[in-house]
């Protein structure tokens, strides 16, 4: 917390700095004898009537009323990493949009609209990079009816907690009635310790052959479906066979694209589990990137998905950034249209 120099807290922001990533300290009763601080950190989106909004890094957004406020001040955008490969979040949205290409696509200045008949949310929603050229509700407007001609709900994909990302466009949303479906976290971590990694029975392929896809877990894939998993620079897939001939007994996907390597769809069989193959298909996969010229890695994890989490982590990989899909509210229909839970990023 900011101190002046008579060693008294102070609050060294206003509404000026909206926009900015910001530490504050409140004063919070919470039902005991004595008040406590309560300390919130991140992007301070609005700032009216006596009240804050401040978007945490999960894009969960913290209410704080001005007169609770006992200390603030701006910090920098981002904290400094202490592990793993440098990137930005634009890099990173870039890379995760070229391994994961829609059927269709139109730019709207620095927007692009993508469209893949509702297979994911990723290939069916806006990815904001940059101004689209006109005034937002224009914007806005624009995109739904682009997917309303498709006979798709329009979403609209933002990230929170990194350095450029979108906590003001997340805060617009929400105030115009845009409903937030789904929050997911994009991981990266250094190649190389996963490639040493033991990838015993593990064969690749350039397509997804009958078999990968009998494990894959989005069922009734048509036309469309095979165009995105086969989409991206350099596409490989990792299949560790069922010794009784049913389906594989684990699968994965990765898209090697300069020094990144995506991975997805790293799918274990429940009857294979806690044998280390979803391990083995990373390290398969990784090989074969480092052989094309990679040295980082990125992969995007459910927050509810507790053993990919623990699996990732113990491969060397951290958060960098929080993404998430907004719904336009009228759009109730969505389920109709063949969105799972998030992405096909699961992993046991």
């Amino acid at each position: 917390m900011e101190i002046s120099s008579s060693g008294r807290l102070e609050v060294r922001i206003t509404a000026a700095d909206v926009g900015k990533r910001v530490s504050v300290r409140r004063l919070s009763d919470d039902g005991d004898t004595g008040e406590k601080f309560t300390d919130t950190v991140g992007v301070l989106t609005s700032w009216d009537n006596g009240v804050l909004l401040i978007t945490r890094r999960t894009g969960e957004r913290v209410r704080i009323a001005e007169s609770s406020l006992v200390a603030g001040k701006v910090v920098p955008a981002a904290p400094a990493r202490r592990r793993g490969p440098a990137a930005s979040y634009e890099e990173l949205a870039r890379v995760s949009a070229r391994a994961w290409r829609p059927v269709e696509s139109e730019r709207l200045g620095g927007w692009e609209l993508r469209a893949a008949s509702g297979f994911t949310r990723r290939a069916n929603s806006v990815l904001p990079l940059g101004d689209p050229g006109m005034p937002l509700d224009d914007a806005l407007a624009y995109a739904s009816a682009w997917y309303a001609a498709r006979d798709l709900p329009a979403y609209v994909q933002t990230a929170t907690g990194a350095e450029g990302t979108q906590e003001l466009l997340c805060a617009d949303l929400e105030e115009r009635g845009w409903v937030r479906e789904v929050t997911a976290g994009l991981w990266i971590g250094s190649l190389a310790p996963i490639g040493d990694r033991d990838a015993p029975g593990v064969t690749l392929s350039r397509t997804a052959d009958d078999a990968w896809l009998g494990r894959y877990q989005r069922k009734g894939l048509g036309e469309v479906a095979l165009k995105v998993l086969g989409s991206g620079p350099s596409v490989w897939f990792a299949t560790v066979p069922d010794e009784e001939g049913e389906a594989p007994a684990a699968i994965g996907r990765c898209v090697v694209d300069g020094r990144w390597a995506g991975f997805a769809a790293v799918e274990v069989g429940p009857a294979h589990r806690r044998r280390g193959l979803g391990t083995a298909v990373m390290a398969a996969l990784a090989r074969r990137a480092l052989d094309e010229g990679a040295s980082a890695a990125w992969l995007q994890v459910e927050d509810d998905n507790a053993a990919a989490r623990a699996l990732y982590t113990g491969m060397g990989f951290a958060p960098h950034h929080s993404y998430h899909h907004y719904r336009r509210a009228a759009d109730a229909g969505a389920a109709g249209h063949g969105f799972g839970a998030a992405e096909p990023y699961r992993s046991a």
